[in-house]
This record gives C-alpha cells, structure tokens and sequence, in this order.
C-alpha cells in the first residue's frame, strides 16, 4: 500500500512538472509584446510600444527583459499623461521612457536581486535594490518574476519609472 501511494506521488508530481513545463513552453513561443498581450494587464504598456515604433524592436530577436508596468502603473500617472505621450509631437519623449523599462539580455528575478544597478536600452541606470524583502527598481516594486517569452522575460512593476528628466 505504501509503495502505491508513493508512486502515486511521483507520478504525480511528474505529472505536474510536465504540465509546468508545457505551459513555459507555450509561454516561450511567443515574443514579449505577444506575451504582455495574452497576459490582458499590459493594454496601456502595448498601446504605448505601438505608438513609440517600440513593439517590432520588442518582437526581434532580444534577447530583453522588460520591467513592464501594468495597466494599473499607468493609471497612477496624473490624468491625460498617457494620452499626452501618445501624441506623435510626444513620440521622443515616450520612447525615452519605453526604453528605460527595458534592459538587454535575459535577467531572470535571481540575477535581478543581485544587481544595485542596470543599464537600460536608453543608455541610463536602473537603481535596483530590496526592501521589505522585495525587489524595488527605483522606486517601483517587482510584482511579479520571470515571465518568460520567446526573446526574453518579463518582470512585472506597480509602477511607470521616469528617467530623470521626463
């Protein structure tokens, strides 16, 4: 009885992993717009890639991660900013902020908390740090890790960082 019933539980846990691995898998097939598309929490996140000419960079062959911020993060910005950058005299200025979310090469949440800085696509540095026992970069919190794409990983922010300046 004992040796079924621990057979039962590696084939389930086997069973598990296998369904794990496949949902990653599928995850994985697709680049990163596509991912934060599926994920339905990043409307505002692609609506702004579109409009900054980003989305076909974020669709090459990365590898990137993005700190993405969600609809949420958006909403906390004062009203009419996001419609304001979407405007095309705005476009400089969005891509400037779009690119500041985004660091080239794959850096999975483990590497992230190892880090005190990192160096975005727009040329300026991410302060990274813990608090609370969580993982802050500047001033926004990491909500949630490691959303893989085919052409990188998504780390999920509760906030829209600016570079200083913007």
């Amino acid at each position: 009885m004992q040796l079924r019933i621990a057979n039962l539980v590696v084939a389930t846990a086997t069973a598990l992993s296998m369904i794990s691995v496949g949902t990653s898998a599928r995850a994985a097939e697709q680049d990163i717009v596509e991912t934060a598309v599926a994920a339905g929490q990043f409307k505002t996140l692609a609506a702004a890639l579109s409009g900054a000419g980003l989305a076909s960079t974020l669709k090459g062959p990365g590898p990137f991660t993005v700190f993405a911020p969600t609809d949420a993060a958006f909403a906390k910005l004062p009203a009419g900013t996001v419609e304001s950058l979407l405007k095309p005299e705005n476009k400089d200025k969005l891509t400037a902020i779009l690119t500041y979310h985004v660091v080239p090469g794959r850096v999975p949440a483990a590497d992230v908390g190892k880090l005190q800085e990192a160096k975005t696509v727009n040329g300026k540095m991410l302060t990274v740090s813990t608090k609370s026992g969580g993982v802050m970069i500047n001033e926004a919190q990491v909500t949630a890790t490691d959303i893989a794409a085919s052409n990188g990983v998504i780390n999920v922010i509760d906030s829209v960082i600016l570079p200083a300046g913007n």
